[in-house]
């Protein structure tokens, strides 16, 4: 593997990782719980869904972009998604764990250097990877800010960056 990409799947996996430590660690009625339920207009989404469009996310960019796979993004539904437990979440993020790791471990210097196609447009290859760990780490900060208010404002253990660099 790429030294390059290599970098790029430790963030992604770091990011991911949090990610499932905060659905770990809060209640089960949490993971559907939206901080603004009395709104029908859903500005505000839960745990649940914003894990799922984080993992869907990140099939379409590197599933589907990078690695060319074939088109299977329902974003749509990511958004409606309710869970009993974290379980198909889980599996969500094995999958595509699996997937994004065998997709950078087989990029040459060649296709890092290029571009793909995402939907009507052409974007380089970087660049949908570093979309992945903006778009990641955005909503990861969302959960934070989520399961803090659904713990009444207590504070959501998250380990700085110097406890995480491997």
């Amino acid at each position: 593997m790429l030294m390059e990409t290599a970098a790029y799947l430790e963030r992604i996996e770091d990011l991911r990782a949090q990610i499932g430590k905060i659905l770990q660690t809060v209640p089960q009625e949490a993971l559907n719980w939206r901080p603004d339920e009395e709104s029908e207009a859903h500005e505000m989404n839960s745990l649940a869904v914003m894990a799922t469009h984080v993992a869907g996310a990140e099939h379409f960019w590197i599933g589907e972009v990078v690695g060319r796979l074939p088109a299977t993004r329902n974003r749509d539904a990511e958004f409606e998604t309710v869970v009993a437990d974290t379980a198909v979440i889980q599996q969500k993020f094995e999958t595509v764990r699996s997937q994004t790791r065998t997709i950078l471990q087989n990029l040459t210097q060649e296709d890092l250097d290029g571009t793909r196609q995402a939907r009507d447009r052409e974007v380089p290859t970087r660049w949908a990877i570093l979309h992945v760990i903006d778009h990641t780490a955005l909503h990861l900060g969302h959960m934070q800010i989520t399961a803090q208010l659904w713990q009444g404002g207590q504070s959501v253990d998250s380990p700085r960056w110097f406890q995480r660099l491997k």
